[in-house]
């Protein structure tokens, strides 16, 4: 039985900052280590109890997805191993399977959200005003209807325990310069599709997801943090999906759901969860994995 990895402490890496789910040490002025945990997040909140694996399972779909989609965009990916950063034999043992070395970035103050179905806040956006983040959409759409075309929706950046707002694309203008943000638009759009179309093909449908990007040296822009992942995306089974509701997911909404049964306010400390909650959680998260890594190298 693994046991579940809540928090690192490495011994000779100074710890840069520690996220929701990742924890980032520095390794020089051009490297970092990233350690994907077991943590769970939910409504921006790092729930106590952490779900044994998801680490480990989350940095092999993003990496799959990192050189599947190379030709793309450039990523983090450095030509460092964890075998060449001074880490101790237990501590490559214990990390190996869920850390990345990655080249050190300028991040933007951005999330890129890709949108292919209406669900979430582009719902409750769309149900208010008739607009998702300011984009016109038809009359009637239902609850997890395919959108007439996949939309760019940014948002900002929160801090842990704060909340990402959604913003307009003049407002993500005024916060990067209008080139870089028709840049990050065009490429989100082109990676969502393609891999939308890859998932399809597993019997899964990527109803949304978020990319981070950052600038290089040479003010060149790449991929980076995580991408496609059942943290950062929303996956639905093909063969169950259907309109006006909200369909089964291999993400966490598995858990928001229940969340959302609870006499919780949403703020930290976040509610204790029972084993079969973790259990399911465990099991939707490796299942999307085994779907989409079937024969593909991870």
């Amino acid at each position: 039985m693994s046991t579940a990895v809540f928090e690192t402490n490495l011994q000779h890496l100074p710890l840069i900052t520690r996220g929701k789910v990742r924890d980032i040490y520095d390794i020089d002025a051009q490297h970092m280590l990233i350690i994907t945990t077991d943590r769970l997040s939910a409504f921006d909140v790092v729930l106590p109890d952490p779900i044994p694996e998801k680490g480990a399972v989350l940095t092999s779909v993003s990496n799959f997805w990192f050189k599947k989609l190379e030709a793309i965009i450039p990523n983090h990916f450095s030509t460092l191993t964890i075998n060449e950063i001074g880490l101790s034999d237990d501590e490559i043992k214990q990390f190996a399977s869920r850390s990345v070395v990655v080249k050190k970035l300028r991040p933007l103050p951005v999330e890129a959200i890709v949108r292919g179905y209406l669900i979430g806040s582009g719902w409750k956006d769309y149900q208010q005003t008739g607009q998702v983040c300011g984009i016109d959409l038809p009359d009637n759409l239902q609850l997890a209807s395919q959108l007439p075309a996949v939309i760019f929706t940014p948002s900002t950046k929160a801090d842990v325990g704060d909340h990402d707002q959604n913003i307009d694309f003049a407002k993500m203008v005024s916060l990067i310069g209008e080139m870089l943000a028709q840049q990050v638009r065009d490429v989100s759009l082109q990676l969502y599709t393609e891999a939308a179309d890859f998932a399809l093909q597993k019997g899964i449908i990527i109803a949304d997801t978020k990319f981070e990007f950052g600038l290089d040296e040479n003010d060149q822009l790449v991929l980076m943090d995580e991408i496609l992942s059942p943290d950062s995306s929303r996956f639905w089974a093909l063969d169950s999906y259907q309109q006006g509701i909200s369909p089964p997911s291999f993400d966490k909404q598995f858990i928001r759901d229940y969340l959302e049964t609870l006499a919780w306010d949403k703020t930290s400390p976040g509610p204790k969860l029972p084993q079969h909650i973790l259990d399911k959680s465990a099991q939707k998260y490796q299942q999307v994995a085994d779907l989409l890594l079937d024969g593909s190298q991870t």
